[in-house]
């Protein structure tokens, strides 16, 4: 009995093959290039469904002109496109990390609290669209002047997913770079390898963590020859210093050979991500799971001259959406097509399809070609690529998908299609709401089950992530006095 290729992918690389089909979609590439080609990056960002969330005019009011011009100079240089090609993401879905901070920029001298452009994902409750947003980050959360309305969860830039010391991760100009800094001009890491210091957590890139750490240690100010920190699972960390004989050789790691105290564990510099694991580009064109058409063009560019593909497998022969479907009813095939905008049974005619209609609404048994235009409906085969689709906030692809299928013409029926479309659509407004600092409810408002408190008379504590109209609300000293006439 022969395998099947799907039985032998590994999860993570089956996972980042969905994303790369469905999170950033090429209409989505082309429009960002475009109106990145002609300076207009925050055309660019709407285009790839990032919302801006920093005023230029104040950064150069507070930092002065010379910083400002040189977060403008990033912007232009910023690909919103290939910034969301490669952002974390979780699984299994390959949904974007939840309440994430990343800084893209640091404007400052290493060591000290400096100006930085940062990426934020909004938190789960609010994630419909897959929407992220731009802004500065001063060191003070989310009390920027200019800044959005709403409160992040997380404003603090997250030490573990960083895109600062990798622009070729999001700048076109250094996108060339990606090959070798993701091990591509090198030979591939030996199978023993793959799976690192966390084997079934995908492949490491250990061959690079020596130099990864360098940079690392430089850009915070530290001697390049020192401790770091890898993050290995959830609670699971490993300490690493960098060694060698003197400045002139390139410096290996190797465990601490001693454990260092907790506290000076914690403020031990960790290396991102993107240094700590392989590019899952570079691992899908290896395993012949994707070719480099389509890729990122940016990533395509820069991986395919260096990475040999391996041979895909050959597939059937596509269905164009406008050729008809066939069906056998009463004893003949028959054909199911668009008809003027609408999903039809064109070899029957009119007043049979209505007499047939009528008969099957009042409980009787409905024509094959009803069926399964009924089907269509509710339950398309394309609903998992709609559904795709709509995680991954692409609702005018999903939308396209349903067009080419019951035409644009078509009334939904209830069904799991129609479902996922309302559905899609009540999540956006919920989204809606958290950029506009608007929430039914506190998250510090909820009362756990079982300590007897009514949620209407319970006060939720003042804390950092409490909004900040909420925190002047409470506290402020001002009371409206109360009269008691005689």
């Amino acid at each position: 009995m022969a395998h099947h290729l799907v039985n032998e992918i590994p999860p993570h690389l089956s996972m980042w093959r969905r994303v790369r089909e469905y999170a950033v979609p090429p209409s989505m590439i082309e429009t960002a290039t475009a109106r990145r080609a002609v300076g207009d990056w925050a055309g660019a960002c709407a285009a790839a469904r990032i919302d801006v969330d920093l005023d230029l005019r104040a950064v150069a009011d507070r930092h002065g002109t010379p910083l400002a011009t040189r977060l403008r100079a990033d912007l232009r240089r910023l690909a919103p496109d290939l910034l969301r090609w490669h952002m974390p993401r979780i699984a299994p879905d390959g949904r974007l990390r939840p309440g994430l901070t990343m800084t893209l920029a640091r404007y400052g001298d290493p060591g000290a609290v400096p100006l930085s452009l940062v990426v934020r994902t909004p938190p789960v409750r609010a994630d419909a669209g897959q929407r992220m947003s731009l802004a500065v980050w001063e060191g003070s959360g989310n009390d920027v002047p200019g800044g959005p309305p709403y409160a992040h969860p997380h404003p603090h830039p997250e030490r573990r997913f960083r895109f600062d010391l990798h622009r070729h991760l999001w700048d076109a100009e250094r996108s060339g770079d990606l090959a070798r800094r993701c091990g591509a001009l090198g030979p591939p890491v030996p199978p023993d390898r793959q799976d690192g210091p966390s084997p079934g957590s995908g492949p490491w890139a250990v061959a690079r963590w020596a130099a990864e750490a360098e940079a690392l240690l430089r850009a915070e100010g530290l001697p390049p020859r020192g401790a770091f920190t890898v993050r290995l699972g959830a609670g699971r960390r490993a300490v690493f210093e960098l060694v060698a004989p003197d400045d002139s050789h390139a410096p290996a790691f190797r465990p601490l050979r001693e454990p260092l105290p907790p506290q000076e564990e914690a403020v031990l510099p960790v290396l991102p991500e993107a240094a700590a694991r392989s590019l899952p580009d570079l691992e899908l064109l290896r395993a012949g799971l994707i070719t480099a058409e389509r890729l990122h063009p940016l990533v395509a560019g820069s991986l395919a001259a260096s990475v040999p593909s391996a041979p895909t497998p050959v597939s059937g022969p596509s269905h164009d959406p406008g050729d008809p479907h066939r069906v056998e009813c009463g004893g003949e095939v028959h054909r199911i097509a668009l008809r003027d905008g609408v999903l039809s049974a064109i070899d029957h005619d009119p007043v049979t399809l209505r007499r047939e209609e009528l008969l099957a609404a009042l409980g009787g048994p409905a024509l094959a070609c009803l069926r399964m235009i009924d089907t269509a409906h509710r339950n398309p085969e394309a609903l998992p690529a709609v559904r795709e689709r709509l995680g991954h906030g692409d609702v005018s692809g999903a939308l396209a998908v349903v067009e080419r299928l019951l035409g644009p013409g078509a009334v939904l029926r209830d069904g799991p299609l129609r479902e996922e479309l309302v559905t899609a659509a009540a999540r956006r407004v919920d989204h809606g709401l958290f950029r506009a600092g608007l929430v039914t409810e506190h998250p510090a408002a909820a009362v756990p089950a079982g300590t007897g408190v009514v949620g209407a008379n319970h006060r939720p504590r003042i804390g950092r992530r409490t909004p900040t109209a909420m925190r002047r609300k409470r506290g402020g000293l001002a009371r409206p006095r109360t009269g008691l006439s005689p």
